[in-house]
């Protein structure tokens, strides 16, 4: 643990309960001055100290971790960004590690606000099609998974419960026994429309997709247990008062596909899985029947206080770079404006069908990541038809790089020869790269009159 000053995060702990100096120096059984100096940033918040906060108050570690307060940064970094706030990252680090509910309120805040500008948008713009969910609904809901670190204990112990009693990768006559024997509902493929699953409560049938593999089929399954035995922990959490309805729907439906996740790939078998086979994604999938995607989505989310995993950012996009999935258990995330990093792996994927590609990527503020990418594709229909490809992307800290499969031969210890990528034009601060498509928000563009990047119309600028 490196030495970590965050006296304001324990001062407002001890103010929390209504204890003086002495009192909290009496209960860690250190001295008040000791303590006093530790709340005014004089002296580091040792790991003893840390471990008697939490035997003493039942605290968990990560409201002292350094990575809580790197996610703040990445979040406050955005915002002030967006609103052309041009502050220095050591400013943003002091107020994260300082005032931490003021830096969380300040990015709330923004939230709301591109919230509030994109219905907006949306009404001034007079839309006469069928309603779509608006993009501030599906980033409230990556964002409620995100404050969780994209693990919800209720949903997933439940889910262990059921799974864990079920043969791995062989799990289909299981789940439709549950459905037959407690629900009375029986399975029926269909041939046509687009629909996955869809379940008709008057004739108790669940009607599934013909094209789906047997571990999509699960996943199916577990999805409809999730809301015919889940349903009050799904309306209780999605029930969050600081959501919109249109949100809390989509969450309803997000927490029930998290809660399938975790039934087909149940926690302690998977995890244990997992490390014995150093992340093996090919591996795991194989030996648990599904596919790379639902594998790396899984790895995603193994965040369990007493027994964690590798933490992963989990990221899917299209040849166009619309992210479409982003989940998120480190404090790693692209900015939700100005696009995503052009000299990141996951766009290489599209070139290279079929094979896992590997990256040690360095974002601006010094942080080094492993990176995996591969696409996929999706075949949904018959000759003629078209098909859905994805790039799908593991990525975690370089720390843990060293525990998976995909560290190996790569060198680890040089920082110097990883690639530098950012977290999205508007928001990266890189100078020099060759790939910026945009100006930092926030920044004066110096305009010269060689310079024929950022111009609107600037012929001939590719052999610049």
């Amino acid at each position: 643990m490196a030495k970590t000053y965050m006296g304001l995060r324990l001062r407002r702990l001890r103010e929390d309960r209504g204890m003086t100096q002495a009192d909290l120096a009496r209960a860690l059984d250190i001295s008040p001055s000791y303590l006093n100096q530790i709340e005014h940033n004089q002296r580091p918040l040792t790991v003893p100290v840390l471990l008697r906060l939490n035997a003493v108050f039942g605290l968990d570690v990560q409201l002292f971790s350094d990575e809580e307060e790197a996610r703040l940064i990445t979040d406050l970094r955005a915002a002030l960004a967006d609103q052309g706030t041009g502050a220095t990252l050591a400013e943003v680090r002091h107020l994260a590690a300082n005032m931490p509910a003021i830096a969380g309120g300040i990015v709330a805040m923004h939230r709301r606000l591109r919230d509030t500008a994109e219905r907006a948008d949306l009404l001034a713009g007079r839309l006469t099609a069928a309603p779509v969910s608006a993009p501030a609904a599906f980033e409230s809901v990556r964002d409620w998974f995100y404050e969780r670190r994209n693990y919800v204990a209720e949903l997933d112990e439940a889910a262990e419960a059921i799974g864990a009693a079920l043969p791995p990768g062989r799990m289909l006559p299981g789940l439709i026994d549950r459905l037959a024997g407690r629900h009375g509902i029986r399975i029926a493929r269909s041939t046509g429309g687009e629909a996955l699953r869809s379940f008709d409560p008057s004739d108790r049938i669940l009607r599934l997709a013909g094209h789906l593999t047997p571990g999509q089929q699960c996943f199916q399954i577990a999805t409809q247990i999730a809301f015919l035995e889940q349903g009050e922990i799904l309306h209780r959490l999605s029930g969050d008062a600081e959501l919109a309805p249109e949100a809390q729907a989509l969450l309803r439906i997000g927490l029930a596909n998290y809660f399938a996740g975790a039934l087909i790939l149940p926690y302690g078998r998977f995890l244990q899985t997992a490390e014995e086979l150093r992340y093996d994604i090919d591996l795991l999938a194989r030996g648990f029947g599904v596919g790379f995607e639902t594998t790396c989505h899984r790895l995603s989310t193994l965040q369990r206080p007493e027994a964690r995993g590798v933490p992963f950012f989990f990221v899917r996009v299209d040849r166009a770079g619309n992210i479409s999935k982003r989940q998120s258990a480190t404090d790693f995330h692209f900015a939700r404006i100005g696009g995503s990093c052009p000299l990141w792996n996951v766009y290489e994927a599209f070139a290279r069908p079929g094979e896992i590609l590997r990256q040690v990527a360095q974002m601006p503020d010094g942080r080094s990541y492993l990176w995996i990418a591969r696409m996929v594709r999706h075949r949904l229909g018959g000759f003629g038809a078209a098909d859905k490809t994805f790039a799908v992307a593991l990525g975690c800290d370089l720390a843990h790089a060293e525990r998976l499969v995909y560290g190996r031969g790569l060198n680890l210890r040089g920082p110097d020869l990883a690639i530098r990528i950012g977290p999205g034009c508007k928001v990266c601060e890189r100078n020099g790269c060759p790939q910026r498509a945009f100006p930092m928000v926030g920044r004066p563009l110096a305009i010269r009159e060689t310079e024929a990047r950022f111009a609107p119309y600037s012929p001939g600028a590719e052999t610049a």
